[in-house]
């Protein structure tokens, strides 16, 4: 797309610069002067006095490749000199460094021909032409693009031919050029451009280098003739299905981890755009493309904005990794916002003020390829859309509006802009008709933003309109993509801006803040269609017996609305939504109850996740924080839907279990009153639930069973392991092992998880050894229950899943429950066996997790809870337990909630006492203790 300084032949020899402080280019095209980028006329002077004075072919050959290799080297570390001191120039970077190599492959095309292959009397058959193709034609090359190349020939390749090529190749090769090459006839050409897309495209950007021009020009002609003169209407049809099989396995446009390349949004989209410009109308710069009326002004220039970004990002990459890296991981991101010079500031870090500049950019990349393939509908060069071809019958429109190929238009734009309250109808005419809105309507609403004023955000008719939107037509989340994307809403909500394209930095969310409250109304919508009824019953109960739609859905757009602030963000949300829920048509009544809402968003979630739901007193104290049955309902489905519309593996059978235990327990005692929690209560349920699941056991056994066990015990677990111990305990006191271990793995499928139990005589540690037994196997524990008998044997539960979040498979329980007994009876030293497999991801390393630790006194009747927060890793649950076992700290129970690289550790506990931690330096004393054992675990990790 860009013209480049043309290599020249040596003429004088001048002294190279240094390439640490590479002066600028005087003409502007590269990122420092040529001279500092490639000497040509030093360096064909050195390789010709090479020829002249080396004793052999073999000699010359290796002096010319340390000429080329010492130069190439200058040449790149010059340019990244000067690309770290102007870390946004892509443009001139890519210019330089395909001016590097244009000059590499000339002077080795130089070095075959009059040095190693000279030909005194050539015959007419006897010419090559070396042309780029691909990227390296368009002359848009990052610090390792591949070379491709294609030497032309007039011919059949002659033996001298072949001997240039072959001499060429190697030099390339041994200047670790990663090349692609091909030797043909124009002929071939035509014939395999005819047959091969990928060929075709290859071919449309090639660029003569060096060699024949003659027969460069004839090959330029021919194609332009018989390659690309037909065949547009197929042509574009195979780029965009390549495009929209791209899309497919690289996933949506706010995937964290972006291809860059590759992605939706990236630079493939933008270079796809220019074949198919290229192809029907032979541009040679995408800057023709403005008179051409294919794009405005102001939409090239967001094309040359994004293009810019996208190709600083990629070199980036390329730079910091030494190879041709695609994939915006997320250790590349904070190295790569640190070398743009993006600097943390108010609460957020510099990384993800980056990153929400790459998803606006790559938002802007989809909005231009929708303009452009609306000028090709419009000149019939791409298919009409499906639906149209399926169903001819068209929808009809309201007055104002048209259908040009089954898009929603703007019949009168000047009528249309009149009524500013269009902006909105729009999207509501959209839905009704189950249509998608034209590209041209799309470009007059972006262009008119500064219409939705005050006035209009506080007209009734406009907020019946957006509150339809969500409420009327069924498919709220593409009105809602389609305005974000358009800057519709958050013109119509202004506090919605400051989250659009909003990366949260961390493994835990899938999308940016915008989209992730998108995914969740979707999952509301779907919800409210019974789509997800055998997933989430509840939910679906719920909404069936009839909740505050309006409520809940403002809710949910605005839950997350006060992300990326310092302040905490329900604090800040609940206040932002104060203001907002009236302005959306809400009364005073439904607007407390979404404050609320907001204010207390991740309080179902957080009480599941990070408290033990069987202890009576979690749940009174949600009962009372919640007050109504009616709030409780709205908070149940919210949670589930902000915990859905978190990634698309979020969910799983573990939370859904949570949840709905957490829901149907409250429920109970909001309706039945609180003394239902009573530990009294549940333990007279329990121990009846035993005596029928074991029918045949005697009744002095059974006797014995249920009075063995304190009261905590029998809330605690499930009827399933209240019977996997009892038969435990009978089979480790038939043994008469004082030793002895037993040990059960039983697949639970309702909790997505494996719970392991084990039995045996109770001592100190024991919580702490098992820990390090299940993460040598590589177990990833989310749960545990410690519980001691009156008669000296420990109860413990640990339930577990596999590394890829699923419960063990069948087959894999024998060997898993052996490496267990191995680890326990002190075969295996954890503390030495974990340093090998302990370790920190290099993509993990990048995030910042602070550690806190807290001591809540109040969230249970009898233990401390002791809350840490840190950095998740496999070792981490071993080295907290092992510590808290070193301070005689007795583990009722943990309960582990993992949010990525994160995890908080919620430990139910006792002094050896039997007392709370309510001593201010007990506390401060085993919060130094676990800080440490977080630091030296930590220490292990990173060696």
């Amino acid at each position: 797309m860009t013209r480049l300084p043309q290599a020249s032949p040596a003429l004088v020899s001048k002294p190279a610069p240094d390439p640490a402080l590479p002066s600028p280019d005087p003409d502007g095209l590269l990122i420092c002067d040529p001279q500092a980028v490639f000497d040509t006329d030093r360096v064909h002077a050195r390789i010709d006095q090479a020829a002249r004075s080396a004793p052999d072919t073999t000699a010359f050959r290796a002096e010319a490749l340390n000429i080329l290799r010492e130069t190439k080297d200058q040449g790149r570390a010059a340019i990244a000199a000067a690309f770290a001191a102007h870390p946004f120039a892509a443009r001139p970077l890519t210019r330089s460094y395909t001016y590097l190599t244009d000059n590499l492959v000339t002077a080795a095309l130089h070095i075959a021909i009059n040095h190693l292959q000279p030909e005194p009397a050539p015959r007419a058959s006897e010419r090559i032409a070396v042309i780029a193709v691909g990227g390296y034609g368009r002359g848009e090359m990052a610090p390792f693009s591949d070379v491709d190349l294609l030497f032309l020939t007039p011919h059949k390749i002659t033996s001298w031919a072949e001997k240039v090529i072959e001499a060429m190749l190697y030099m390339l090769w041994d200047l670790k050029l990663k090349v692609g090459h091909a030797s043909r006839t124009i002929r071939d050409c035509v014939k395999l451009g005819h047959g091969d897309f990928t060929i075709r495209t290859a071919l449309l950007e090639h660029r003569f280098i060096d060699g024949d021009k003659a027969l460069a020009a004839e090959f330029n002609k021919t194609l332009k003739q018989e390659l690309f003169s037909d065949g547009a209407r197929a042509f574009i049809e195979a780029k965009l299905s390549e495009r929209e099989a791209r899309h497919r396995k690289q996933g949506e446009r706010y995937v964290v981890e972006p291809n860059v390349k590759e992605g939706k949004g990236g630079l493939r989209d933008l270079q796809s755009l220019f074949w198919i410009a290229k192809y029907i109308h032979g541009v040679e710069d995408a800057a023709e493309l403005v008179p051409l009326g294919v794009f405005r002004p102001d939409e090239f220039a967001r094309f040359v904005q994004a293009e810019d970004f996208l190709w600083a990002v990629r070199s980036h990459m390329h730079l910091l990794t030494g190879r041709a890296t695609e994939q915006l991981t997320f250790d590349l991101q904070v190295e790569v916002a640190e070398r743009m010079g993006y600097r943390d500031r108010a609460g957020r870090r510099g990384v993800e003020i980056f990153m929400q500049r790459y998803f606006r950019e790559a938002t802007a990349v989809g909005d231009l390829t929708r303009i452009f393939l609306t000028k090709l509908e419009a000149i019939h060069l791409k298919s009409e859309p499906l639906l149209e071809r399926i169903f001819r019958r068209r929808p009809q429109v309201r007055a104002g509006y048209k259908v040009i190929n089954n898009r929603l238009a703007i019949v009168d734009p000047k009528a249309f802009l009149s009524d500013k309250l269009n902006l909105l109808r729009l999207f509501e005419e959209g839905l009704r008709t189950g249509m998608l809105i034209h590209p041209d309507a799309m470009r007059l609403v972006t262009a008119n933003l500064d219409l939705i004023d005050d006035e209009m955000r506080n007209d009734k008719e406009a907020q019946r309109i957006f509150l339809d939107l969500l409420l009327k037509h069924g498919n709220p989340e593409r009105a809602l993509r389609r305005m974000n994307e358009l800057g519709v809403l958050a013109a119509f909500i202004p506090e919605f801006e400051p989250i659009v394209a909003m990366m949260q930095f961390n493994m835990y969310h899938s999308y940016t803040v915008d989209e992730h409250i998108i995914q969740c109304i979707a999952q509301l919508a779907k919800l409210e269609k019974g789509e997800l009824k055998e997933a989430l019953p509840v939910s679906t109960t719920i909404l069936k017996r009839g909740v505050n739609r309006r409520i809940l859905y403002v809710a949910l757009l605005l839950h997350d609305i006060a992300k990326g602030r310092p302040e905490d963000h329900s604090i800040l949300g609940a206040k932002i939504a104060r203001q907002v829920a009236p302005r959306l048509g809400l009364n005073k009544s439904e607007s407390e109850t979404v404050e609320w809402l907001v204010r207390y968003h991740l309080l179902m979630s957080d009480l599941a996740q990070k408290r033990d739901i069987s202890d009576p007193r979690t749940v009174r104290d949600f009962a009372k924080a919640v007050q109504t049955t009616k709030r409780l309902e709205l908070l149940t489905v919210l949670t589930v839907c902000d915990i859905r519309g978190v990634g698309p593996s979020t969910w799983n059978n573990w939370k859904a279990a949570l949840i709905r235990a957490l829901y149907n327990q409250t429920r109970r005692a909001l309706q039945g009153g609180m003394e239902d929690l009573t530990r009294e209560n549940r333990g007279v349920e329990a121990k009846r639930a035993l005596r029928a699941a074991l029918p045949n056991w005697p009744k002095a056994m059974l006797k014995a069973e249920t009075s063995r066990h304190y009261a905590p015990y029998w809330q605690g677990l499930h009827v399933t392991a209240h019977v996997d111990f009892a038969e435990m305990l009978r089979e480790l006191e038939e043994r008469g092992d004082p030793a002895g271990i037993v040990i059960r793995l039983h697949p639970d499928e309702d909790r997505d998880a494996t719970r392991a139990s084990f039995v045996m005589g109770d001592h100190p540690g024991i919580f702490s050894r098992i820990a390090g037994a299940l993460a040598l196997v590589g177990a990833n524990v989310v749960d545990a229950r410690s519980y001691t008998t009156k008669d000296g044997y420990v109860t413990d539960a640990f339930w577990i899943q596999d590394a890829e979040g699923h419960p063990y498979e069948a087959n894999r329980l024998p060997r898993l429950t052996q490496m267990i007994h191995k680890t326990l009876k002190g075969e295996v030293v954890t503390t030495e066996a974990l340093k090998s497999r302990d370790k920190i991801k290099k993509r993990e390393k990048a995030f910042n997790v602070p550690t806190h630790i807290t001591f809540d006194n109040e969230g249970s009747d009898i233990y401390t809870i002791i809350e840490v927060e840190t950095r998740d890793r496999p070792g981490l649950l071993y080295d907290l337990a092992r510590a808290m076992a070193s301070a005689n700290v007795y583990i009722a129970n943990a309960v582990i909630a993992t949010y990525g690289e994160q995890v908080v550790d919620s430990f139910y506990v006792k002094d050896m006492f039997g007392l709370k931690y309510h001593s201010q330096s007990k506390q401060k004393s085993l919060e130094a203790k676990l800080r440490q054992a977080i630091a030296e675990g930590a220490e292990r990790a990173d060696g």
